[in-house]
């Protein structure tokens, strides 16, 4: 009977422990937390994710630090996210390239789907198809009429095979029928000067790559591949509405954590980013490089990129595209 006694009284400690104690997102974050950043400093994510950092940081309470880990195309910083401890204090801010390089590489250091959890998407950018001035094109629908009067006359950059920008080309070539031929750079940037003197004809980039090109004259752009128009090109069509079905292109950037973090530490994630995306100032910071804030649901964001990986996964199985 004592015993039994004994027994009733450190089970009655012990729910009462649990039932006084706070539970992880009420004490979640007491120290800073780390935002990787995969990629080196100066592009759109090393941007955009320090602009994150800032709001994310007094949203939660807590300074976020951006810290780039660059390497291997996004893998190296993404591997060390999946490889962290899951009591979420290390995140990293990641491109379509996530949902990519699974598909093209043979083999990598971790499983996006079993070990990485969506916290939430952040922005949404659509891509801009430019022309060389010299090519004579001047809208979207006469780019298409060239390529089907010239087979095999347009060579069409990109940042490297398998990056967006090609697989952007990739998924042109399907939906019109086509014929062009891909030549990968390291880097958007540097076809520019080769698509100024006709070398290669077309491209499909990033806002805020193009910007400073088509803005003063020495590229054109003729259409983007969003669902809707971009304010930063606010006269020119999406490539759906110039006639091509089924053509979108998104620059998403998507906050991940490791998998199994606490469902109340991710929820209390997921509201901190979606409170700190309907900050003004950061929409007005996410608009100078053609970004739009675009939060949403753990649910929501992990379904949006299961489809991006569905979408790419097509592409680069239908084009027969490989890693050289």
């Amino acid at each position: 009977m004592l015993s039994r006694l004994r027994i009733l009284t450190l089970v009655a400690a012990i729910a009462a422990v649990f039932v006084s104690a706070p539970s992880f997102a009420e004490t979640f974050p007491t120290k800073p937390v780390r935002l990787i950043l995969p990629y080196n400093p100066g592009g759109i994510i090393d941007y955009v994710g320090r602009i994150l950092a800032k709001h994310l940081g007094d949203a939660l309470g807590e300074t976020v630090v951006a810290e780039n880990r660059p390497g291997a195309g996004g893998i190296v910083g993404t591997d060390y996210v999946a490889r962290s401890h899951p009591d979420g204090y290390t995140l990293v801010l990641m491109d379509p390239a996530i949902v990519i390089n699974p598909i093209l590489q043979e083999h990598m250091p971790y499983d996006l789907f079993k070990q990485l959890d969506v916290i939430s998407v952040v922005s949404s950018s659509p891509e801009v198809c430019i022309v060389a001035p010299q090519l004579g094109v001047k809208t979207f629908k006469e780019l298409i009429a060239y390529g089907k009067a010239n087979p095999g006359k347009l060579n069409f950059a990109s940042a490297g095979v398998g990056t967006t920008p090609h697989l952007a080309g990739e998924l042109f070539k399907e939906r019109t029928g086509i014929d062009a031929t891909h030549v990968p750079y390291k880097g958007i940037g540097a076809s520019f000067t080769d698509m100024m003197s006709n070398k290669v004809q077309f491209a499909f980039s990033s806002i805020a790559g193009a910007l400073p090109f088509t803005s003063s004259g020495k590229l054109l752009a003729l259409a983007t591949t969003g669902e809707k128009r971009t304010p930063v090109y606010p006269n020119l069509p999406t490539v759906q509405e110039a006639g091509v079905k089924d053509f979108t292109v998104d620059l998403w950037l998507t906050v991940f954590a490791p998998k199994g973090i606490p469902a109340d530490v991710r929820a209390k994630l997921n509201q901190a980013i979606n409170k700190a995306l309907k900050d003004p100032e950061l929409t007005k910071a996410f608009a100078k490089v053609g970004a739009e804030p675009h939060g949403t649901t753990q649910d929501g964001g992990a379904a949006f990129v299961k489809a991006d990986y569905d979408k790419w996964k097509h592409v680069i199985s239908t084009a027969h595209i490989k890693l050289n």
